[in-house]
């Protein structure tokens, strides 16, 4: 079993939390039994999230070496030049290595429901929209990615994930794949 499910800002990628007080977890959301997460999505991130009851499948979904590549839609703090995207384009250093091109796209702001809270807005700071695509799946990379260029990641949209879409998925809802 595959499910497609679209994780809201805030919720963790995990079924149980023993923090206090505890965050918000995927127990909340109705979803099949028996099912995990195949990969992460930050505290801070919003969108797509495949989960599975499959081994095989998880790996598959999530091991480099097979490449499935991930879209993220990010707005980003400034307007980036050619030079910034084509920098991100060609990959960056990070403290735990270079990463592999990547695919950016200006994009138009994307249609997508109000996050809670708010992104903040700054009257005298521009901002952007960037359709990101990679193929490796390090921690907070395309945030560390936009950083290193000196575009910060106000907001971060996981918009698919190899074939699968997150489509018209709202935050929190769900559908088999």
């Amino acid at each position: 079993m595959l499910i497609a499910f679209n994780k809201p800002f805030g919720v963790l990628c995990q079924f149980t939390d023993r923090s206090q007080p505890p965050r918000p977890t995927l127990a909340g959301f109705g979803l099949p039994p028996d099912v995990y997460a195949a990969g992460r999505l930050d505290h801070d991130s919003e969108g797509l999230l495949l989960l599975t009851d499959d081994g095989g499948l998880a790996h598959r979904l999530t091991d480099p070496r097979h490449k499935q590549p991930k879209t993220y839609w990010v707005q980003v703090e400034g307007d980036p030049g050619e030079e910034a995207l084509q920098t991100l384009r060609d990959g960056v250093d990070l403290n735990d290595g270079r990463t592999l091109p990547a695919r950016i796209e200006r994009l138009d702001p994307p249609s997508l429901w109000p996050r809670d809270p708010p992104v903040r807005f700054r009257k005298t700071v521009p901002d952007a929209w960037l359709a990101i695509t990679i193929h490796e799946g390090r921690n907070r990379q395309v945030r560390r990615m936009t950083a290193s260029v000196g575009l910060p990641t106000l907001r971060l949209v996981r918009a698919a994930i190899g074939p699968h879409r997150l489509d018209a998925l709202q935050p929190g809802q769900w559908r088999r794949v």
